[in-house]
């Protein structure tokens, strides 16, 4: 199963990857959050749909509302995926760009192994790696403190 998820989400990364525009462009939204070589490596893709795997298994494992849930955006590797409407929003920009952080820090396997697992265990809204990417959102709304996001993602995972 984890082959075959790794396997759609590199397709539809290939599939989208002339559409991709750079985080970079946010260097100066997110300075102090995320440093500008984060920011180069990361891409996000404005879609009408969002992209999401609907294999059979996925819903025998009981993530049948996950995978028909409403999102703004959905991360896969260093590339989210982005409603038009959100994607004039700096915070879910801000938000799946903790979950590029994430996935680089766990690597693939882990971390969709870790995803599934979490909103199996506890629901999407209770997942430790939502909570996180929801907290340090709010983090930057609120104009809190400035952290370094991948830095912060790598030491608590």
């Amino acid at each position: 199963m984890l082959e075959q998820i790794e396997q759609w989400i590199d397709a539809t990364n290939i599939k989208y990857k002339t559409q991709r525009i750079s985080c970079e462009k946010f260097a100066s939204e997110f300075a102090g959050f995320y440093p500008v070589e984060f920011l180069k490596h990361a891409f996000y893709v404005v879609v009408d749909k969002i992209p999401k795997p609907d294999f059979p298994i996925l819903r025998e494992m009981g993530l049948g509302d996950f995978v028909d849930m409403d999102v703004a955006g959905i991360t896969y590797k260093n590339t989210y995926y982005i409603l038009p409407d959100a994607a004039k929003d700096l915070r879910v920009h801000f938000h799946e760009l903790v979950h590029v952080a994430q996935w680089l820090q766990l690597g693939p396997d882990v971390f969709i192994l870790r995803y599934i697992s979490e909103i199996q265990r506890v629901g999407y809204n209770d997942a430790p790696l939502e909570k996180m990417a929801y907290a340090l959102d709010e983090q930057f709304v609120s104009k809190g403190d400035k952290i370094d996001v991948p830095k912060y993602v790598s030491q608590t995972l």
